[in-house]
């Protein structure tokens, strides 16, 4: 439906516009020609209101005062998605969808059956999910499941190119393949070869023969790779992609691959790290952080020291002992090991971490920084072929 640029003004800023910008009745005239009801912009205002009004609650003010009489507080979850769905473009629904669970923590989104069916999988939903999961009977936590499942696919999906270009080795110009892949393509050599088809009449190169170098890597001695996951509320976006990244990485030869989450305890995934939407559903958002309890664990997993990488996926706040950590940190380094903490694995590497403590590490001579799942791939791979 369409709907004016006042109109348009209006739902966007609420009640307390209904003056400056005329109401929501009307017809669009002669900027758009809409057909929007007076009824159908009362409704994509209720919808509205249900959904920001919850910001001029908190700042004091009852919810229902922006929706000005017009019942907005009186909306149940599946009434508000059913409005959403019919009076908003997708890319709306989409935005309104993120908010509510994102923004607002609205578990209902995702704990409803008949809500959840209507959901289109995005990573937004699939974090709901994960911090809903407990409050959900079986049935619809089987249908939740089925909601991961779609969305981890997606991001596999995604990263296993990134992986394949990462490890797909350096061009070896002294072999040749008979694979045509436009990455392998020798230009120079190819020119030269086939320099005995040029036509001088018409001035054209003829390419009868296009050769391509085949890529190799250098031998990899078998490596151990131990994924360590803080698995606090705050984390829940790096442990998504933590959990995507290692089942990716499973798979690749020369890699023994750890999948470790914990908060005061330590869990080892790694029996489930081929499944992410079995290891996602395992784990316990919340709780304490002992990261000093994990780093122990993860140096008592390692057999080859100089062999062997550990990543601290982790924003650094140890409630544990933080001298240990350190003492930890730099003993795992003495030996070979490297070690890299990252305050973020995910698609925006955006890091919210303990600076100071991770200045420490440091100096001890881990990493630390935060990367995209892509990013880390590429690290692991130029440190493997070392």
């Amino acid at each position: 439906m369409t709907t004016t640029p006042l109109q348009r003004w209006r739902l966007l800023l609420g009640e307390a516009a209904e003056q400056a910008c005329g109401g929501l009745g009307g017809s669009a005239g002669a900027d758009g020609g809409g057909d929007a009801s007076d009824g159908d912009l009362a409704a994509m205002d209720r919808a509205l209101a249900w959904l920001y009004g919850r910001d001029e609650e908190q700042r004091g003010r009852h919810q229902h005062e922006r929706a000005a009489g017009l019942g907005a507080s009186t909306l149940t979850v599946p009434e508000w998605v059913n409005a959403v769905h019919t009076l908003f473009p997708k890319e709306t629904i989409e935005r309104l969808e993120r908010d509510a669970v994102e923004r607002y923590r609205i578990d209902e989104i995702v704990t409803n059956r008949d809500v959840l069916e209507r959901l289109r999988p995005n990573p937004a939903l699939l974090k709901a999910v994960l911090r809903s999961k407990h409050l959900m009977n079986p049935d619809v936590l089987a249908l939740a499941r089925a909601l991961v499942a779609e969305v981890v696919r997606q991001l596999i999906e995604a990263l296993a190119t990134q992986l394949t270009q990462a490890f797909a080795g350096v061009r070896n110009r002294r072999r040749r393949t008979r694979v045509a892949n436009s990455r392998n393509f020798d230009a120079a050599a190819t020119l030269r070869a086939n320099l005995k088809h040029y036509d001088p009449s018409t001035k054209k190169l003829f390419l009868r023969n296009p050769l391509f170098n085949t890529r190799s890597t250098r031998a990899i001695e078998r490596w151990q790779l131990v994924l360590l996951v803080d698995q606090s509320g705050s984390m829940l976006g790096s442990v998504i992609h933590t959990a995507v990244t290692a089942a990716c990485l499973y798979g690749l030869p020369g890699i023994r691959t750890h999948l470790v989450a914990f908060d005061t305890n330590v869990v080892d995934l790694t029996g489930e790290i081929d499944d992410p939407v079995e290891t996602l559903m395992r784990v316990q958002l919340g709780g304490g952080t002992d990261i000093a309890r994990a780093m122990q664990y993860a140096a008592e997993l390692i057999e080859t020291p100089r062999r062997a990488i550990v990543v601290l996926v982790s924003d650094l706040y140890e409630g544990g002992s933080p001298s240990h950590l350190l003492a930890l940190t730099q003993s795992l380094v003495a030996q070979g090991t490297r070690v890299l903490a990252l305050a973020a694995l995910d698609e925006a590497a955006e890091p919210a971490f303990d600076r100071a403590l991770g200045a420490q590490m440091v100096e001890r001579g881990a990493e630390v920084g935060a990367m995209t799942p892509g990013e880390l791939a590429a690290w692991l791979a130029q440190k493997l072929r070392r």
